[in-house]
């Protein structure tokens, strides 16, 4: 099922497996557009379930489609310990995904876990703004904040995306690209962010939402009212395109 919410938001419900058939082939369609228009693609990642909705990427024939070796990895948000520990979001992508295809490890950005959250933040933003300025990352003409080409972003059942949390003053920041939180309402506290002026300039980004858990959020977000508190989840809006990949637990109440 798929409907239109504004000209350039798409929300579409699937089985479980024809979401990651779906999602696989989205993210290779793109992967392979910026990869012929300009020899690259940045991708975003994020942490929960998202990693294991990317499966059908290592199966053909989107894994022998896609030019590994000229994508460029970041992560929206990181946990601040070692990339080691299980609550890592780059350990949980590494295992998943990076460790399985030819992504060049110089092009995999983690963030520097020798480093506190504050000094992890100021570091992985110096690292953005140097890429931006080599022209690995794209800069944007109408915000001049990162314009990256793909997030791929999760859902948490509260509504919050990377680690901007609902009533979290972050959820304001509109001058910093990256950012960190000490104060996580989920554990563990400590953690680096990007802010929605950068998640706001991508080209293209994708929520990737399962579970029951998720639905009362995903109704707030797509039928909620004026009245109604408005979940980070529902300050996503890129310049480019946004895509709902739902399965039918997490759409249950649309």
């Amino acid at each position: 099922m798929a409907e239109t919410q504004k000209s350039n938001v798409v929300v579409e419900v699937f089985e479980e497996e024809e979401l990651a058939v779906s999602l696989a082939k989205y993210v290779a369609d793109i992967s392979n557009k910026f990869t012929s228009e300009r020899g690259a693609v940045t991708v975003c990642l994020s942490g929960g379930s998202l990693i294991s909705n990317l499966r059908k990427l290592l199966e053909p024939p989107y894994v022998d489609s896609i030019e590994w070796s000229k994508w460029h990895v970041f992560w929206l948000d990181e946990r601040v310990v070692p990339k080691t520990h299980e609550d890592s979001n780059y350990k949980l992508a590494y295992d998943g995904l990076l460790s399985k295809v030819p992504v060049p490890s110089c092009n995999v950005y983690a963030i520097n876990d020798t480093l506190s959250a504050e000094g992890a933040a100021d570091d992985y933003e110096t690292r953005l703004r140097q890429l931006v300025k080599n022209g690995i990352i794209a800069s944007s003409s109408v915000t001049g904040f990162p314009k990256f080409d793909l997030m791929l972003l999760g859902m948490g059942p509260d509504g919050h995306v990377a680690s901007l949390f609902p009533g979290h003053p972050l959820v304001k920041e509109n001058k910093r690209w990256v950012t960190f939180i000490k104060d996580s309402p989920k554990p563990p506290p400590e953690r680096i962010t990007f802010t929605f002026p950068v998640i706001n300039s991508t080209a293209y980004a994708a929520l990737v939402v399962t579970g029951a858990a998720e639905s009362v959020a995903v109704h707030s977000a797509l039928r909620g009212t004026q009245n109604s508190p408005k979940l980070p989840v529902a300050m996503v809006s890129p310049e480019g395109e946004l895509k709902w990949f739902l399965d039918r637990d997490a759409a249950s109440k649309l």
